[in-house]
């Protein structure tokens, strides 16, 4: 019994802590007697558990408040730059690192190209992995004593409670130990997330869903991931495959997607579907100026640059695109009724060519008019979404013990 007492009090005392933080973080500057007022905390347990936060240096006593007739309160903040994390964005070609401080500010970057192998094992890919890490951590030395922690956002399927990346298809991976393998390795907690869920987690802390209860996040790149934020949490599902948006099916006859099956939303509206169109076009002997390049140069963001300079084919790539993502939106509106979708990866960047037209899909075909003006936002994280997402996944186990289901 008093064993069973005694880990209550340390689990309430760490979660009044996490409560604590949570509320300096979101409010920027706050006084003790706020902190005990927004939490219902009494003011001894506030003040305990904040010189607690100042020994360690998370928090810092910042300039002097507003006075209501009293001595002016010392208001708090959090210490961004007391602690640092490891933020790693594991793709299909490359894997970025980030250090980045408590306020999610990247400090340095690195880019690595995945391994040059026709198939890569397990194996293989941990230990690229570990020594990528490794070396980054060795060119980041002097911060390396206040590292809390090192996330790990992947694509595929992720099972975030054990770290192991399930099914990774276009690494043709299966069953990854990352978290097991990194922990041992580095000594440091580590968060593993699939890439899509990683980024809408960011977006929520930092970027365009801070003050949206309800949103899912679409990453669409190579191919498309979901990410589901409901009542402010991480949606998982029941076995980690909520968000999967992009092996949702769109047209039973249409190109073969790398799970195996026809017609994902992903063969039709990812990166990867634009240049597959643009191919296709030029095949058929369109006249197009993207005739003219290489075909393995040919990508999203020149096929953008033509349609901005007045080609009609390139023009028509981009907008069919919009249609059928516009389509898949419509289904996730339907579904979820999220009261906004946020479209980040590279696709996002083409602006008007894409997005009107799959606004305009929504519009003409939504159930209702509440739901023809669901808002269509734009990733603010932008190219590091998914990075910064990555990083997210320590900083808000620190600062909330709740933070997905």
């Amino acid at each position: 019994m008093a064993a069973h007492l005694t880990g209550s009090f340390q689990l309430m005392k760490s979660l009044n802590r996490s409560l604590i933080l949570n509320i300096i973080r979101t409010s920027g500057a706050i006084s003790r007697s706020e902190i005990a007022k927004q939490t219902g905390l009494t003011p001894p347990t506030v003040t305990n558990i904040v010189n607690e936060l100042l020994d360690e240096e998370l928090v810092l006593e910042s300039r002097a408040g507003t006075s209501n007739g009293g001595r002016k309160p010392i208001l708090l903040t959090i210490k961004s730059d007391s602690r640092y994390i490891i933020g790693v964005d594991v793709g299909v070609k490359k894997v970025r690192l980030a250090l980045t401080n408590l306020n999610a500010n990247v400090l340095q970057r690195k880019l690595l190209p995945m391994p040059h192998t026709q198939v890569l094992t397990t194996e293989q890919f941990l230990d690229f992995l570990q020594q990528a890490i490794d070396t980054f951590l060795t060119e980041n030395v002097t911060q390396k004593k206040k590292i809390i922690g090192i996330g790990v956002a992947m694509h595929g399927i992720v099972d975030h409670e054990q770290g192991i990346a399930i099914h990774a298809p276009t690494l043709k991976l299966e069953r990854v130990p990352v978290k097991q393998m990194l922990e041992q390795a580095f000594n440091l907690p580590v968060r593993v997330e699939n890439d899509a869920k990683a980024l809408a987690l960011g977006e929520k802390w930092f970027g365009a869903g801070r003050d949206v209860d309800h949103f899912v996040c679409l990453n669409v790149g190579e191919g498309i991931g979901g990410g589901i934020i409901l009542n402010d949490h991480l949606f998982h599902g029941n076995n980690s495959l909520a968000g999967e948006i992009g092996h949702t099916k769109i047209d039973f006859n249409g190109p073969t997607c790398s799970c195996g099956n026809n017609g994902c939303f992903q063969t039709l509206a990812s990166g990867q579907a634009v240049k597959e169109r643009a191919h296709n076009y030029i095949k058929q002997g369109k006249k197009t100026s993207l005739a003219e390049v290489d075909l393995k140069d040919l990508d999203g963001q020149l096929i953008y640059k033509c349609a901005e300079e007045g080609d009609e084919i390139a023009k028509k790539v981009l907008e069919e695109t919009g249609a059928y993502l516009g389509f898949g939106l419509l289904n996730i509106i339907h579904f979820l009724n999220p009261s906004m979708v946020i479209i980040g990866g590279g696709v996002s960047k083409s602006g008007k060519w894409i997005l009107e037209p799959a606004k305009a899909v929504i519009q003409s075909y939504s159930l209702s008019r509440e739901a023809a003006r669901t808002t269509i936002g734009v990733s603010e994280l932008g190219d590091e979404g998914s990075l910064i997402g990555a990083c997210t996944l320590v900083l808000s186990e620190l600062f909330s013990h709740t933070h997905s289901k």
